[in-house]
């Protein structure tokens, strides 16, 4: 939050109420009546070239380890293991943040946030979220806007 107030960027800090067992934005939206599809979730992944890299996805949908790797220069991405999670950023599972990472790391940013005049993102620990403007966002921490999770399969009953 400093970091966005040292910017001065708008922003809304927003705790909220978790389930340990349950971590999920699905979760998370149902219990503090939160719109979900505005909920985005912070991915850490390594990339074989790259190393690290954060990925920025809407909560209901899942990254495309393809696309990620397309969009950064890798020819594959893998989940980082949650231990590796405070070395590499300073954030434990479950609170990570695109904000404020411990060492400047790729961020790239699922273009559905485009769709949304404001987004909630993780604030660095469970129990906070930050809402604010994701051309923000994308401003502060130089990220690479582009799509990066799996297309939804089609309904056969269209």
């Amino acid at each position: 939050m400093r970091l966005l107030e040292q910017h001065g960027i708008a922003f809304e800090a927003v705790p909220y109420r978790y389930d340990e067992s349950d971590l999920s934005v699905q979760r998370i939206a149902a219990l503090n009546g939160l719109p979900e599809e505005r909920i985005f979730k912070t991915l850490v992944t390594k990339g074989d070239r790259s190393g690290p890299l954060v990925a920025v996805i809407p909560g209901h949908a899942t990254l495309s380890f393809k696309l990620l790797a397309r969009a950064s220069g890798n020819r594959k991405v893998r989940m980082a293991h949650p231990d590796e999670l405070p070395s590499l950023t300073g954030y434990v599972r479950g609170g990570c943040s695109p904000v404020g990472i411990r060492r400047a790391l790729p961020v790239f940013v699922d273009a559905a946030a485009m769709a949304h005049p404001t987004i909630y993102i993780n604030g660095g620990k469970k129990g906070l979220l930050l809402h604010l403007n994701p051309n923000d966002l994308i401003q502060l921490t130089g990220a690479t806007v582009v799509p990066i999770v799996s297309p939804s399969p089609k309904s056969t009953h269209e």
